[in-house]
């Protein structure tokens, strides 16, 4: 986990804090973070060692461990496979999924699921270029991964400009991913998710999120000076991030140690969860 790309400062004040305090936060990205992109995303599972790591650090105690993610917040657990349920926030914040199993799925203003109807219907013929178009209750997504760059150049031209243009009569956004581009309804983000959860917990607690995408971002952005914002990706790009560490080595390695600071709570510790 430690490289000269990686500064110590930042994670040795996170893991100081995470051995003393009762309560700690570990706010995780799932694709591109917790498990490697695939070009079928029912495939993507996480980085060996991942969810036993997440499941001992749970059975620590004192650790609220929640993902974020674009993907529907029902579609989780089963690819994490931990053993212990865990809260999630999916499809970019819009849903929550609390380990007791309710769900709750805020509503998209009529304006923008209209516009989403239109621009899933205009997207359909780029599919028979190799695109595939995922439809969520607040967004679309439209996949490229491993398709070939003349066709992924003929996909943007084909759907970008028309996407961008409902984007300025509707409440929408656009967002490139890593391997698309995604139409999804505004005032709800990964941004919402963390400062809802952050607001929930008390002001002194330790926390850090990570994410690897373009779009989690808004997320480091909101996060500054208020919790520990770490970029999980092989290779570095301008982040927002104040922690890089590439997968899976260095961020098995980061959970690993996080579990270790939460096991070294004095044993009269309230490790409330």
């Amino acid at each position: 986990m430690t490289n000269r790309s990686t500064p110590k400062a930042p994670l040795d004040a996170l893991f100081a804090a995470l051995e003393h305090s009762q309560r700690a936060l570990l706010m995780l990205d799932y694709d591109g973070t917790l498990a490697p992109f695939r070009s079928d995303p029912s495939q993507a599972r996480p980085y060996p060692g991942i969810p036993e790591t997440i499941d001992a650090i749970v059975e620590a105690g004192g650790t609220r461990v929640v993902v974020i993610s674009g993907r529907r917040a029902s579609d989780i657990p089963a690819l994490l496979g931990t053993r212990h349920a865990l809260e999630v926030w999916g499809c970019h914040g819009w849903e929550r999924l609390l380990p007791n199993g309710a769900l709750t799925i805020e509503p998209v203003p009529k304006e923008a699921r209209d516009a989403l109807i239109a621009a899933g219907v205009s997207a359909d013929p780029v599919q028979r270029l190799g695109a595939r178009l995922e439809r969520k209750p607040s967004s679309l997504a439209l996949h490229w991964r491993d398709v070939p760059e003349e066709r992924i150049a003929r996909i943007r031209l084909a759907v970008e400009e028309q996407w961008a243009s409902l984007c300025r009569s509707a409440p929408l956004v656009l967002m490139p991913f890593d391997g698309g581009l995604e139409l999804r309804a505004s005032g709800r983000s990964k941004a919402h998710a963390v400062e809802s959860v952050l607001n929930e917990s008390a002001a002194d607690t330790p926390a850090a999120f990570l994410g690897d995408d373009v779009t989690d971002e808004d997320a480091f952005i909101a996060l500054q000076g208020r919790a520990l914002c770490v970029l999980v990706r092989s290779e570095r790009r301008p982040s927002a991030a104040s922690v890089w560490l590439r997968p899976p080595r260095e961020l098995a390695a980061f959970l690993q140690r996080w579990q270790r600071a939460r096991e070294m709570l004095p044993a009269s510790t309230d490790r409330a969860s």
